[in-house]
């Protein structure tokens, strides 16, 4: 029976897998979540999007991105995934976007490293909660900042990972790379330009062997890559990518939670026999995230 521990990672590999928690891919039946409360949010400058939304002048409502919030939640529940909540701090503005400061593995979650002073105090609640839920820690980082949004659990066994320099840095992911190729996996690194701030804003995984990709906006050699591990891509427009239109949650089981806004990937979802659930986040989104920044597996069916 795991029990819980700040360092749950057996140095030189070797750890052992949770029992009743942790996922191996971002495809499995999505069964326990981790969201963000989005009690004390508004829009920082965090990134190009909402540096956007405050050059333009739009006016953050509270009120609406709660209500939007709600919507989300609903659809968890309406998926059948049990919804957890992270412990609020009325200091940590952006703490609603659960994904960056933790990421699940099979062996437990890796608490991760803040880049930005005003979300840096993440660490605490995250801590907190994995603390009262007896969920082990495999490891925290300490190279440098690493954020959750860069980490893509492609198919078991194969992780990829970017990485701008500014939001994560390369010695931080080094430091996760070693720790999870000595338990036998592949880890692929891959450097981005800071203005597209984490990988999930350019790859995220749809189903098993599918994903939503931006191929204008990555290297040809990323394309090569993916395509080898036999996954097929969903080519997303580089303007639906920038308004986060590949931010999107697979839920298993043949269905995707994405934004109302993502009429295109909601499309081709569509298309290929998916289905779809697409609340509205757009307040939230304006902020600079989506439903894929807003939300930490901590279940996920094994594949």
């Amino acid at each position: 029976m795991s029990a819980f521990t700040l360092k749950h990672r057996r140095d030189g590999g070797d750890t052992p897998r949770l029992e009743s928690w942790g996922a191996n891919s971002e495809y499995g039946t999505l069964r326990d979540v981790l969201l963000g409360p989005v009690d004390h949010y508004h829009w920082l400058e965090t990134s190009s999007i909402s540096k956007k939304s405050l050059r333009l002048g739009y006016r953050f409502d509270a009120a609406v991105a709660r209500t939007q919030h709600a919507e989300m939640v609903d659809a968890y529940r309406e998926a059948g995934v049990k919804v957890h909540m992270l412990p609020t701090d009325p200091n940590l503005k952006y703490q609603v976007f659960a994904r960056d400061s933790s990421v699940m593995t099979p062996f437990g979650p890796i608490v991760t490293q803040m880049a930005q002073w005003w979300r840096r105090g993440e660490y605490a609640p995250v801590i907190q909660f994995y603390k009262d839920k007896d969920i082990p820690i495999y490891d925290m980082i300490s190279a440098g900042s690493f954020e959750g949004g860069d980490f893509m659990m492609l198919q078991p066994g194969v992780i990829l990972c970017g990485y701008t320099g500014e939001r994560s840095q390369e010695p931080a992911v080094q430091q996760m790379k070693g720790w999870l190729e000595a338990e036998g996996w592949e880890v692929k690194l891959y450097g981005m330009d800071p203005f597209f701030v984490h990988m999930d804003a350019l790859c995220v995984m749809l189903a098993e062997r599918l994903a939503a990709v931006c191929v204008d906006a990555v290297e040809p050699e990323l394309v090569d890559w993916l395509k080898a591990k036999g996954i097929e891509i969903v080519d997303i427009p580089f303007k639906d990518a920038m308004e986060l239109g590949c931010n999107v949650v697979a839920l298993g089981e043949g269905r995707v939670l994405l934004p109302s806004t993502s009429l295109t990937l909601k499309e081709k979802c569509l298309a290929l026999g998916l289905k779809v659930y697409d609340p509205d986040i757009s307040m939230i989104a304006k902020g600079g995230g989506g439903v894929h920044c807003m939300c930490q597996p901590l279940r996920r069916d094994l594949v």
